[in-house]
């Protein structure tokens, strides 16, 4: 059960509940069944903690797939979803979003909290006498800093910890009486075990992966989930990914903010010091997201058009790609994970224009099995590195996922028609010069 408070009270520890509700992290009854207009992403539903641990092993045993198949080379996602009670999720966001809102009456304008690049220091100013108070000298001793200034209110290293709890870790003080406001609601201790069973699942999944030497990629899902999902992902990077690439983000770029996110997580792994590691997709929730807003009266998150889509991947990768060469130099990857011919040739024209060469380790492009076959091939014969993005699992299970993306891309039909037309040319091609089993020229090492 999820509580919300519509006005101030005061909790049984003490302290003062957060006033009012961020709509978009409000449950939603009309929305409660998460296949509501989503045709092209996997929807899991949260039964109980043991079919967590199912959707747990179904990962582990792709990972032994991957591995078996790849030699060192292979990535796997994961829905975080899938691994716990979503609404968790929803209201670990919401606290992201506070927590926001809360830099904003400090330092003005808007963004993540490190954006503001306030210190420890500017946040006692801000509080003048009230930072004597024992309880706000407490909250000050675990917030994140670095000598550029604030990186997180609160002690999100920690997040992986068995003694740390939810509903006591998330508060700040109040400006103007010094009590302690949670941003979180009341969580019971059975509700907290949830939540670290579903840390515990992902950490698990990490560690059998950097075991066998195969990357992971954390999906994105609705944005009311978004925020807590790319948090714990981040944090999940700053742990494994010190040395090399190991666990992958995913951006939405048809959501407005994409490009704002992705800059404050780039200075964040800068900050940090660890491998930063994304994938860049279109996104899978559109319509969801769009009839979820206007029902409920929030501003639509989502880009108001395909061209707007397409202009935010395209801003989105250009920022990624030309810090390629500053002091982040080798420690950005970025997989573009694109069926849009014009994306894939911006993203090569990039490469070339910051000197990134296709082996270097920075790009590679990725494509959905069965579909646009005829960007894929190209790219592995040019020596770039391309990924097919394959569904593993129960036959059953497997092809209602692949028609419901061959239905929502239907702009597939015209590709798949080029295709044909491409295949018919090179078969005439090969009868015409005698090379029936012709072999084309390639480097087909992956990187």
């Amino acid at each position: 059960m999820i509580y919300y408070f519509t006005s101030a009270s005061i909790s049984t520890f003490g302290d003062q509940a957060e006033e009012g509700q961020l709509k978009q992290y409000h449950v939603e009854q009309r929305f409660a069944d998460r296949r509501y207009k989503v045709t092209s992403a996997r929807t899991y539903f949260y039964l109980n903690e043991a079919s967590c641990e199912k959707n747990m092993e179904a990962f582990m045993k792709s990972i032994d797939a991957v591995a078996g198949i790849t030699e060192s080379t292979g990535l796997m996602a994961v829905k975080l979803t899938a691994l716990g009670r979503p609404q968790l999720l929803l209201q670990l966001s919401e606290v992201i979003m506070r927590a926001r809102s809360y830099m904003h009456q400090i330092a003005g304008g808007t963004g993540n909290v490190l954006t503001h690049h306030k210190t420890i220091e500017d946040l006692q100013r801000y509080l003048g006498d009230l930072s004597s108070k024992p309880e706000v000298q407490e909250f000050m001793k675990k917030v994140t800093s670095d000598k550029e200034g604030i990186v997180h209110l609160f002690p999100w290293s920690n997040i992986l910890d068995k003694d740390m709890g939810l509903s006591d870790s998330f508060r700040v003080p109040d400006p103007k009486t010094g009590q302690m406001r949670r941003l979180i609601s009341q969580i019971s201790p059975k509700e907290e075990e949830m939540f670290r069973n579903m840390l515990r699942r992902l950490n698990n999944i990490i560690k059998i992966a950097n075991d066998h030497d195969v990357r992971i990629m954390i999906d994105a899902e609705q944005t009311y989930f978004q925020p807590a999902i790319s948090r714990i992902c981040l944090e999940m990077m700053r742990r494994y990914n010190k040395n090399k690439f190991l666990v992958f983000n995913t951006y939405q770029t048809y959501l407005k903010n994409t490009y704002n996110e992705i800059v404050t997580d780039l200075e964040q792994a800068e900050r940090q010091n660890f491998y930063w590691g994304a994938k860049l997709v279109r996104g899978a929730y559109i319509e969801q997201e769009r009839a979820r807003a206007a029902a409920m009266g929030y501003e639509d998150p989502t880009c108001e058009s395909v061209e707007a889509t397409t202009t935010s991947f395209h801003k989105c990768l250009k920022e990624i790609l030309s810090r390629v060469k500053n002091e982040q130099k080798d420690r950005l990857g970025i997989m573009v994970a694109s069926h849009n011919e014009d994306t894939v040739r911006y993203a090569i024209q990039l490469m070339k224009e910051h000197d990134i060469k296709p082996d270097a380790k920075v790009v590679c492009f990725g494509q959905l099995l069965g579909m646009c076959d005829h960007i894929t091939f190209p790219l592995g014969q040019a020596g770039y590195s391309a990924y097919k993005y394959v569904p593993y699992g129960p036959v059953l299970e497997v092809l209602p996922y692949l028609s419901r993306r061959a239905n929502e891309n239907r702009g597939f039909l015209v590709k798949i028609k080029k295709e044909k037309g491409l295949i018919l040319k090179e078969i005439i091609r090969r009868v015409f010069t005698g090379q029936v089993f012709y072999k084309p020229v390639g480097n087909y090492t992956p990187v």
